[in-house]
């Protein structure tokens, strides 16, 4: 009677534990590892390329800001990348943002912002291979700036590991939108601004330098949620 009855308890919590994995969705790649389907590149003209199963991003002189972005936009989801960024280049990737063939302009928080045609803008995760290591805090591209920097967090700027691979875990689920640096809690953010959009891997300008710099991405990996 009692083996019965653990055999009922062990059916009932892996029904319970598939349910939930079936409401979440199953893991699914971002990148197929051979070459940019799926991917439009919007802004600047920063080279893209795959070598290796790695997407690798270089700068160019003289443009701005540069957006590898997914074809389909995504509401609420757990993203998962690995990155290594070149010492001296900024990056980020950039969760529900958008893109629009005409300017706009918005009302946030009491503030007027025009955006023109053509300018990718929407929260970015920020790569920050620099000494202020705020990699993870969570930027407004093209919009408001920065929403939540990580001056305060001391054990995620120490948690950056210079030229090896690094893994950002980015959570956006309702108006929340929460990040980990290598498995250490970097950033949480409530703002219903843009519940939804595509994501995006920037390469940041770099003005008139001529030597290129370099950031790689990997292992990308997406889990839709309900």
């Amino acid at each position: 009677m009692q083996a019965h009855h653990f055999a009922k308890l062990i059916f009932a919590g892996l029904f319970c534990a598939s349910s939930l994995f079936a409401a979440e969705g199953a893991w699914t790649p971002l990148f197929n590892g051979r070459d940019l389907d799926g991917w439009v590149q919007r802004g600047g003209r920063a080279k893209y390329r795959v070598e290796n199963g790695e997407i690798v991003g270089e700068t160019v002189p003289q443009t701005p800001n540069s957006f590898l972005c997914t074809a389909r936009p995504y509401t609420n989801f757990i993203l998962e990348v690995e990155f290594k960024p070149m010492t001296g280049l900024n990056s980020g990737i950039q969760v529900r943002s958008e893109c629009f063939d005409e300017p706009k302009t918005v009302e946030l928080g009491g503030k007027t912002y025009r955006i023109p045609a053509g300018r990718v803008h929407g929260y970015q995760i920020e790569i920050d291979p620099s000494d202020r290591a705020w990699t993870g805090g969570i930027y407004d591209e093209g919009r408001r700036g920065w929403l939540r920097d990580l001056k305060d967090n001391e054990p995620a700027r120490k948690a950056f590991q210079a030229g090896v691979w690094n893994t950002l875990r980015i959570e956006c689920r309702g108006d929340l939108i929460k990040t980990w640096l290598n498995g250490v809690p970097a950033a949480e953010l409530r703002d219903g601004v843009t519940p939804a959009g595509f994501i995006a891997l920037q390469v940041h300008g770099v003005g008139e330098r001529r030597e290129p710099l370099q950031v790689r991405w990997r292992n990308l990996r997406v889990q839709e949620l309900p």
